[in-house]
């Protein structure tokens, strides 16, 4: 089968990264086009990468009709994951959209209802889902071989510091660490719990001698069926570094789970199962030929081919946008907040 067409369009520093680390290890895709409204960033995408010529436009109209690509890959920052997929889907063109793929569940709904109407794949980059840990967490969760599981404690701790040229885009963002962070980890609770949130109790905050322009710390309750998870993240933190994915502790009727990670690409994850009888045990991660944003490209690829929902479909991922507004709304009004029904979650 033929590699699947794409065009890139988001070329600044994330999405270079994309294009330099990314989808050239992926043979199922052939990258055909490269688009960029910013001109100062296409001049640094040809002195990186050196693109054949007829491959860089300003234009995704320009793009679409000199490379005939059959999907797109979305890595603008968030103001453009909306009309830029908007777009490509209009245009008949399948697409890959970096987290979160809308600033709102309604905008996020329209996207879908376009892709279902026009019969074509929307998935979303969640990429933190495409490791061997997590995975191996929500099967134990899911054949209760513990018990029931009653409550989880996530840990997310970082500083981010200003760089040599100066704040970051994160540092500029009004909601840095839950839209643009926490959002991974809230992903992941849905995955590994297998079922939506109800509803959560959110603080977030800026000390004054941050280079944050947003809240770059946070504390949570958030209420699942049969479940209460705490959650705790920040962008300042003075105490030790955790995995990008976060430290994580699952409380079950028999033992708890304890899962951490000794880099910070999570290809090193550990798993350790405490039973309250026995001695302690490292689970069994089942190796995963690519992962992070490997697997999510692949992944799309072969649900365009094949023509099924990949799993981190924008239908699916509607529960992580809620999940992420109804955090930023509790935030924002100081108090707790029912979060907004979108549709079953989806087994691992």
């Amino acid at each position: 089968m033929n590699p699947l067409r794409i065009a890139q369009v988001g070329l600044g520093t994330h999405g270079r990264g994309w294009a330099r680390r990314v989808i050239p290890d992926v043979g199922e895709v052939e990258l055909v086009a490269y688009v960029d409204s910013d001109p100062h960033a296409l001049d640094l995408l040809r002195q990186e990468l050196n693109p054949r010529p007829g491959m860089v436009f300003e234009s995704l109209r320009e793009a679409i009709t000199a490379t005939k690509p059959e999907a797109i890959l979305n890595t603008t920052a968030l103001p453009g994951h909306v009309p830029v997929t908007r777009a490509a889907l209009e245009a008949g063109l399948h697409v890959l959209v970096e987290k979160p793929f809308a600033p709102s569940i309604g905008a996020a709904q329209e996207l879908v209802d376009v892709a279902a109407r026009a019969g074509l794949v929307l998935m979303v980059s969640q990429n933190y889902r495409y490791f061997p840990a997590p995975r191996a967490i929500a099967a134990l969760v899911r054949e209760q071989s513990l018990g029931r599981l009653h409550e989880v404690s996530i840990d997310f701790r970082r500083y981010s510091t200003i760089g040599p040229n100066g704040r970051g885009r994160h540092h500029l963002e009004e909601q840095p660490l839950l839209v643009d962070m926490s959002i991974h980890h809230f992903d992941l609770l849905r995955m590994i719990v297998n079922s939506e949130p109800e509803r959560i109790y959110c603080e977030a905050w800026n000390p004054k001698w941050t280079a944050f322009s947003g809240p770059s710390a946070t504390v949570a309750s958030i209420v699942f069926p049969g479940l209460v998870v705490g959650y705790r993240g920040s962008w300042i933190s003075a105490g030790p570094v955790t995995p990008w994915g976060g430290q994580w502790s699952l409380e079950f009727e028999h033992g708890e789970v304890f899962w951490t990670n000794r880099d910070d690409d999570m290809a090193h994850d550990k798993v350790v199962i405490r039973p309250r009888s026995g001695r302690p045990r490292s689970a069994t991660l089942r190796p995963m030929a690519r992962t992070g944003p490997w697997a999510t490209v692949t992944e799309f690829a072969d649900a365009v081919r094949t023509g099924r929902e990949p799993e981190t479909s924008g239908r699916h991922n509607l529960g992580t946008v809620a999940f992420v507004a109804a955090a930023v709304e509790s935030a924002t009004v100081h108090e707790p907040v029912s979060i907004y029904r979108t549709g079953e979650a989806l087994a691992v």
